[in-house]
């Protein structure tokens, strides 16, 4: 498995197709969500992308954002490991290497994200805490969690 992590000024547009293509794949046609998933928020200020590549194929991916709106954190999003290679504990690879990322690039930042409800126990794992109650996003519930630092 090769880790890339690129601000988006550095991301290769062949590796820009493939992530587009894998966040479409995932979170529009398998979870059925309709909903604009280029958003804007991929190539602004200091975000960067998190893509792992096995045999050529781009098969993990995470962003980690940092608005206009909220400078003062990190917001990891559009956290992905493709159908076919789900169950190899890839997520939890991808999940700690966004972590280094934002300790790399980040430091002083706290760092949330919006997980999808049921998955509060994966990111639990790994220091986040839910916080406030679970809401609907695109159809889907969520929860906003911290990581404790």
């Amino acid at each position: 498995m090769i880790w890339k992590d690129y601000h988006h000024t550095e991301l290769p547009v062949a590796e820009c197709y493939q992530m587009l293509a894998l966040r479409n794949q995932v979170f529009i046609v398998e979870q059925q969500c309709l909903y604009q998933d280029i958003d804007g928020e991929d190539l602004r200020g200091d975000n960067r992308h998190l893509l792992g590549v096995r045999d050529g194929v781009l098969v993990a991916y995470a962003r980690i954002l940092v608005t206009e709106e909220a400078p003062q954190e990190v917001s990891i999003g559009r956290v992905i490991v493709a159908p076919a290679v789900r169950g190899q504990g890839l997520a939890y690879l991808l999940l700690d290497k966004l972590l280094e990322s934002c300790r790399l690039h980040f430091t002083a930042l706290p760092v949330h994200l919006s997980a999808q409800a049921h998955l509060q126990a994966f990111y639990a794992g790994r220091g986040f805490v839910a916080e406030g109650e679970i809401y609907q996003e695109d159809g889907i519930d969520h929860i906003i969690m911290r990581l404790k630092r």
